[in-house]
């Protein structure tokens, strides 16, 4: 059997890529900087985590000594380590990184840097950082971490908008980019969100903000309560479908609410609570210092009640038009670091 590992199954690290100078984070690099270090400082409390930097000496600085704390030194062009870090599937009873194709969201930016990061990982840092390196795959097909979720169970979760959008795999169509999905990623089955957008996106709609797998039966999606904002439309339509691949599947369905409008140099942010993180033992939850805060606080507590719900302030992160799950990338059980 072959599938892509689940976040809320058993994991070994999460990798985060440290913002730096020649990021878009330059402008407000020290305000960045104190955000990536809380989300750090969060996750070594309940596992390891690998940070990729620019300056390796400068970050280490910035850190207490922490057994559960690796650093590894590469300049990427950017921080979103959930779209140009591998992904973790298992076959076979091993598990294997398969490290896809990254065009910076249909070359929108420039990401020759971050595409070539894993490699350069696994060539240059392997050894120091793994007893035996697990086998890593590289595949000519442009696939980002935050656009696919895994049930664990074969099923993957996806938006037409991004995984079918030309910008990404323009010499494939609909049915050969799906039978890529299947043959890569061990699925049996995808199903594909037609509708559900954020404002202030870069990314085509990726699924990991609108609507993400908690366990293999249940999927926590955003709700639109406000008929007046921009977005009830298309989320309302996006309900609707879930409800109809929950009926087929005997999924179960939570909403979480959609964050108050925010805005930053005139332009609505992407704010949502579907962009949390699983870590062994908890679930670091985003808050953007808005009314909804509390609510979808209170949704975690009431879902995940053998987890700690850790909330971090990500209204630095969501400048960027990204947030908690995005900066960062799960790697599974199994894939030994060195302690």
């Amino acid at each position: 059997m072959k599938y892509l590992i689940a976040e809320f199954q058993e994991q070994s690290f999460t990798q985060i890529i440290f913002p730096h100078a020649k990021t878009d984070w330059a402008e407000y690099l020290d305000e960045a900087e104190e955000n990536f270090i809380n989300i750090i400082n969060a996750i070594i409390k309940y596992q390891k985590c690998l940070v990729i930097c620019a300056n390796l000496e400068d970050v280490k600085g910035k850190f207490k000594a922490n057994k559960n704390l690796f650093f590894v030194e590469y300049e990427t062009d950017d921080t979103w380590a959930r779209d140009c870090s591998a992904l973790c599937i298992k076959e076979d009873e091993e598990i294997k990184l398969l490290d896809f194709s990254f065009n910076a969201w249909g070359d929108k930016f420039e990401s020759s840097k971050d595409n070539k990061m894993s490699q350069t990982i696994k060539n240059h840092y392997s050894k120091k950082l793994w007893h035996a390196c697990p086998p890593w795959l590289r595949v000519d097909f442009v696939l980002e971490g935050g656009a696919v979720e895994s049930n664990g169970a074969g099923v993957i979760l996806t938006t037409s908008t991004c995984q079918l959008n030309p910008n990404r795999n323009p010499n494939l169509n609909s049915i050969e980019i799906t039978k890529k999905l299947n043959e890569t990623l061990g699925a049996t089955e995808i199903l594909y969100l037609e509708h559900g957008y954020l404002a202030g996106d870069d990314t085509d709609s990726h699924i990991d903000t609108l609507a993400r797998f908690i366990n293999e039966k249940t999927i926590m999606y955003v709700k639109c309560e406000d008929e007046k904002d921009e977005h009830y439309k298309e989320l309302k339509l996006m309900e609707k479908e879930l409800l109809s691949i929950a009926q087929k599947h005997d999924f179960k369905l939570i909403s979480l609410p959609l964050p108050h409008a925010i805005y930053f140099e005139n332009e609505r942010l992407p704010a949502t609570y579907a962009n949390f993180l699983f870590v062994n033992g908890a679930v670091l939850v985003p808050s953007y210092g808005v009314k909804e805060d509390k609510q979808a606080l209170q949704i975690f507590e009431q879902t995940f009640k053998n987890r700690d719900i850790i909330p971090i302030d990500c209204s630095t992160l969501i400048k960027q038009h990204g947030s908690l799950h995005c900066v960062t990338m799960n790697f599974a059980s199994g894939i030994t670091i060195l302690a």
